[in-house]
């Protein structure tokens, strides 16, 4: 159990500085990091220059197979979206411009993001958290300038392109953020928002995600929020009823990934610890926080619950058992 609670944890850190707490995780059972971008970048949607000046495709590799020489099956994920965030800007080619990637056809589309991910494996990388397959057609502060359009069937499209890609190059796809999140008041990492979107046009409006599902995505994230028309009190990323609807309707049978733990949103004024309680018994295997000291305290809290039976049994093995799987590539 102890090391099955660091396996189901995706630590995420805002520079190549995470050595000395990613080690002894590794040593001791985590599987996965995130090597994220700050949240100056996260807002601008691109890397700072200082960033583009100094960190080289050598001082990657460098970091991750630093990392690697502890655990050699290890998930490595960045943000890379189509018309969003792209945490390797200035690494490795970038993706195309989401007008041009709406003007290529599905094989060309797919066969430039399969050389871009070709590139970010080199590096090291094997998760892309990516493509949004949110369709936006209201206010979203938190997706602005970060999703693909608001016609369902065009962001499908390229949501199916991208996955077939991807990992046709051998990176995970993770498609983000279900079941979609097309109105929100404010940003779920700042405040506590919710989504109040009917039930029939949250279904109509998740056609990407459906479309990820049958290219073959092996991965999808739940959102940070509570969508009312599912589940009011729980955030998308802590809810048995959003994932059983993934799980059961759209029939997704992957990898489940939280989005970050620490929100808000998620949140609710609850611990981070029981939050990662509340995530893995609504079924989420792998669970996005931020990277720390605390990731050593956080895993014995989650050990602790397991065996305490707050967590559901089998629950917490499951989790990890998928994460191990993603790690050795299956």
């Amino acid at each position: 159990m102890d090391q099955d609670a660091r396996a189901v944890l995706l630590p995420a850190f805002d520079s190549l500085d995470f050595a000395d707490v990613m080690e002894p995780f590794l040593e001791s059972g985590g599987h996965s990091v995130l090597i994220g971008e700050t949240r100056t970048e996260y807002v601008a949607r691109k890397m700072s220059q200082e960033r583009l000046a100094d960190e080289t495709p050598l001082l990657f590799r460098t970091a991750v197979d630093r990392l690697k020489a502890r655990r050699p099956e290890l998930i490595v994920a960045v943000d890379q979206e189509l018309g969003g965030i792209q945490r390797l800007q200035g690494l490795i080619p970038p993706l195309p411009e989401l007008e041009q990637a709406a003007a290529l056809s599905d094989s060309l589309l797919a066969d430039h993001c399969q050389l871009v991910a070709a590139a970010a494996l080199e590096l090291g990388v094997t998760m892309f958290l990516a493509p949004i397959a949110d369709v936006v057609d209201g206010q979203n502060p938190w997706l602005h300038n970060r999703t693909m359009g608001v016609d369902a069937k065009v962001v499908a499209r390229l949501v199916a392109a991208y996955v077939e890609g991807v990992q046709r190059a051998g990176i995970t796809a993770v498609v983000k953020h279900f079941p979609g999140f097309n109105d929100l008041d404010a940003d779920p990492a700042l405040v506590d928002v919710s989504l109040r979107t009917p039930l029939d046009r949250i279904l109509e409006g998740a056609l990407p995600f459906r479309a990820a599902i049958e290219a073959g995505t092996k991965a999808v994230m739940t959102g940070p929020a509570p969508v009312m028309a599912l589940d009011a009190q729980n955030a998308a990323s802590t809810s048995a009823t959003v994932i059983e609807l993934l799980r059961g309707s759209f029939g997704f049978k992957g990898l489940v990934v939280s989005d970050d733990l620490d929100a808000p949103a998620t949140m609710r004024g609850a611990s981070l610890l029981d939050t990662a309680v509340a995530s893995l018994n609504a079924g989420a295997d792998l669970l996005l926080v931020a990277g720390g000291p605390h990731i050593g305290d956080l895993s014995e809290g989650i050990a602790d619950a397991a065996k305490a039976g707050r967590i559901s049994a089998g629950r917490l093995g499951d989790a990890a058992r998928r994460v191990r799987e993603n790690a050795r590539g299956n």
